[in-house]
């Protein structure tokens, strides 16, 4: 028997089971680890459903049945020595606090675990088995993904190499959700290359076929053709998709194109998944952070709406309440961040009509702002000459939120601006790091699923910086 019919009859077995003993007083007693089995009793639906006060929302996957926490824990961001020491030097993964927010999530009913071979420079997948495998194999879902970017995997050999590598890191046997990572990233010269030319989309097709991955989808950045052309192929019947990863939040809903002119809107995204009945994974709820520190005259609106809900709240609510999601993840590094979204899917209040209207005024709103539409997900590093990109744009885009980016030296703000920018650049961005080391190679381009012209936004906020060093000598 296969390890995917095997997984579906436990899942039978358990719901008989429960029945047996009545389904109320068990799904009580079994609330308390988190995992699959308190959620045996929901309808098979999308709509998700509030299972009462303080516990968590699911969303049914139609394809296998598999109950899945509206709340998907994201591992591309893992705690490290130093964030948790303060030797913010050590980059090493924190293993005893990855652990700890693990038991943490299982706990609280999140199930979802999104991992890969690129993240936290490629130890995510191992820091991940480590902490899951201290737990029963039923009581979470693995998602990890094929990520084979650069053109030295993407030989057969290679990409299966790769993916054996994730069985053996996550310590499982099989993959509940696999992913084709980045698809749409170089166009179709890249999928053809990564997963069409070389026969590793058939490869995985028998994979799913024998068990080892229950759930085949891929994740989309970049090219809208290539999109289409995998949803294409799903509607022949080459290859059914069980699910799909897109970039979801209140801003690239319909103001995709506004942040950049090469975005595809996620309402569009959504729909075409929505026309096949493709489950719907969200990834960027928060557009990199940027959604979790909004502009203070935003969040003073938001609070007037909803005295208790923070900015993340509002945009977690918003990603959650169509229908066809069946996860959102969140890069949860710090307890309290995972804490925070576990009680606003605790269960989900979706989104009203009203409410709708007013984030869609606060998306304007934002993007009058003239941030950086980075996601801190670091695909564009190791940059060549040691420019920390994403932290550099992570700098930027918090001095124009807290409003510390002025050029008019009559602005009585001018000179506090220019110190807080000055003092917490050089904090946050190591001297050798910082904009000014970008020689405007163009290496980074192709690898930002953003198309944010990175060269031309280096040498932009290095003006800045010049310009502000240079009132202060004047």
């Amino acid at each position: 028997m296969s390890k995917k019919n095997q997984h579906i009859n436990d899942a039978a077995s358990r719901r008989r089971f429960l029945r047996q003993l009545g389904i109320g007083a068990a799904a009580t007693a079994l609330g308390a680890c988190g995992g699959r089995h308190i959620v045996e009793s929901a309808s098979d639906d999308m709509s998700g459903e509030k299972k009462g006060d303080g516990q968590m929302t699911y969303r049914t996957n139609h394809n296998t049945g598999d109950r899945v926490s509206i709340l998907g824990y994201g591992c591309m961001r893992l705690p490290t020595v130093g964030m948790t020491s303060g030797r913010s030097d050590d980059e090493t993964i924190d293993q005893e606090a990855v652990n700890r927010s693990v038991d943490y999530a299982l706990a609280h009913g999140v199930n979802y675990f999104d991992t890969s071979p690129a993240y936290c420079k490629g130890h995510s997948e191992e820091a991940m088995g480590i902490a899951l495998s201290r737990h029963p194999r039923d009581s979470y879902f693995i998602a990890t993904k094929l990520s084979n970017f650069a053109p030295q995997t993407w030989s057969r050999e290679e990409s299966v190499a790769m993916f054996e590598r994730s069985l053996k890191y996550l310590r499982t046997d099989y993959i509940d959700y696999l992913l084709l990572h980045g698809i749409g990233i170089g166009g179709f010269e890249a999928y053809n290359g990564r997963y069409g030319d070389n026969g590793v989309l058939d490869y995985l097709k028998e994979r799913r076929a024998d068990g080892t991955i229950r759930n085949l989808g891929f994740s989309y950045h970049g090219d809208i053709d290539v999109f289409l052309h995998l949803l294409d192929m799903h509607d022949r019947g080459e290859v059914h998709w069980d699910f799909a990863q897109i970039q979801l939040n209140y801003i690239d809903w319909n103001q995709a194109k506004d942040v950049n002119t090469r975005n595809t809107d996620a309402s569009y995204l959504y729909g075409e998944l929505q026309r096949r009945a493709i489950p719907a994974v969200v990834m960027e709820p928060l557009l990199g952070g940027r959604l979790a520190s909004v502009p203070a005259p935003v969040a003073a609106k938001m609070r007037q709406h909803r005295a208790d809900d923070s900015p993340a709240t509002w945009a977690f609510r918003f990603a959650g309440s169509p229908e066809g999601i069946l996860t959102v993840l969140s890069g949860m590094t710090y307890m309290e961040h995972l804490q925070e979204n576990v009680a606003t899917y605790s269960p989900l209040e979706p989104l009203d009509e009203d409410e709708n209207l007013f984030l869609e005024l606060m998306a304007k709103e934002i993007l009058q702002n003239e941030t950086i539409p980075c996601t801190n997900c670091k695909y564009c590093m190791p940059c060549p000459y040691g420019v920390n990109i994403p932290a550099v744009f992570a700098h930027f885009n918090k001095c124009v939120v807290d409003d510390n980016v002025s050029r008019d030296r009559r602005d009585p703000h001018y000179d506090a601006a220019r110190r807080a920018f000055l003092v917490g650049y050089d904090r946050s961005v190591p001297r050798l790091r910082q904009a000014d080391r970008c020689i405007a190679c163009g290496e980074c381009l192709s690898h930002c699923p953003q198309t944010i012209d990175i060269p031309a936004q280096m040498a932009r906020i290095n003006s800045y910086v010049q310009e502000l060093k240079n009132s202060e000598l004047s």
